[in-house]
């Protein structure tokens, strides 16, 4: 294991952000999972050997002490850019720890993972929901596990991430699909987005958020090309140049589909019902709690 100094680990928002989140959390530095398509490899972000997962020393400790100094609640973002349950979380538990912390002082927690570990603290997130929202985003990009074990190499198969949501919803905790990103040529299909949805819906997924396309900058960029093959990377620079955001061809279809589908097993899809929905559900719950 490799352990990096840090100041400080939680950082405030200027805004709202995705899934209410107010504050960022980033326990872990670099991530291995080994998805061709991550944008937070790009240079801007200053991650030297991102492929690498190193802890920040002493991150639980922190992630208290700046908990403690803050006054006002608000909504913890964990998983923008390292997956906070990479294979180090297995034996760190600092995870684990900053969701103790999370409960302790009243802030709500909003996780973005692909990981089946996050199953481990389903005891907590259901303490944090009892006094703020809870959100967690399963990111799902396609439907096909072998395909997934080809862009997504070390993580969870998108079979098992299906199973992830449907057990957090069994557990009342508030959970559903970030698709994203949709890989023009590779996962673009018509029967993608319907067999995600299908599964979804099977899933008792609350939310699908989607975006039809990836983002390719710098380095990354190269990156990308470099495990698609010249023939895949002929095709984007025909249809992209050099586009930072890449849209797929087939968005028009592939959009309508995706919403026929979810206005079908009333889905939410768009942030702001999404996060309308999250705060219903605090609500709800601590309602439920006073009787």
């Amino acid at each position: 294991m490799e352990f990096i100094n840090a100041v400080s680990i939680i950082q405030s928002m200027s805004g709202e952000g995705w899934f209410a989140s107010t504050h960022n959390m980033n326990i872990y530095k670099g991530c291995n999972q080994g998805c061709i398509y991550c944008d937070s490899r790009s240079s801007c972000y200053k991650i030297e050997n991102f492929d690498k997962v190193r802890a920040k020393f002493d991150a639980p400790k922190l992630v208290e002490k700046e908990l403690q100094r803050k006054r006002k609640k608000g909504v913890v973002s964990m998983g923008g850019m390292s997956d906070p349950y990479n294979h180090m979380e297995q034996k760190l538990f600092y995870t684990r720890q900053a969701l103790e912390s999370i409960y302790k002082y009243s802030f709500g927690v909003s996780c973005i993972t692909k990981n089946e570990l996050v199953l481990r603290d389903i005891d907590l997130y259901k303490k944090i929901q009892e006094n703020n929202t809870v959100c967690i985003g399963v990111t799902i990009t396609t439907a096909d596990d072998r395909l997934q074990s080809r862009i997504e190499k070390n993580v969870t198969s998108s079979s098992k991430r299906f199973e992830i949501v449907r057990k957090m919803n069994e557990n009342g905790i508030y959970a559903g699909i970030l698709m994203m990103p949709i890989l023009p040529f590779i996962n673009d299909t018509v029967e993608n987005i319907t067999q995600i949805v299908e599964k979804a819906h099977k899933a008792n997924a609350r939310f699908i958020y989607p975006s039809f396309g990836v983002t390719l900058r710098d380095n990354q960029r190269l990156y990308f090309f470099e495990k698609i093959g010249e023939k895949l990377t002929e095709q984007y620079i025909s249809a992209f140049g050099e586009s930072y955001v890449c849209t797929s061809q087939n968005y028009k279809e592939l959009k309508k589909v995706f919403v026929d589908l979810c206005s079908k097993y009333n889905i939410k899809y768009k942030m702001e019902d999404i996060v309308k929905e999250i705060k219903e559900t605090k609500i709800l719950q601590q309602t439920t709690l006073d009787l």
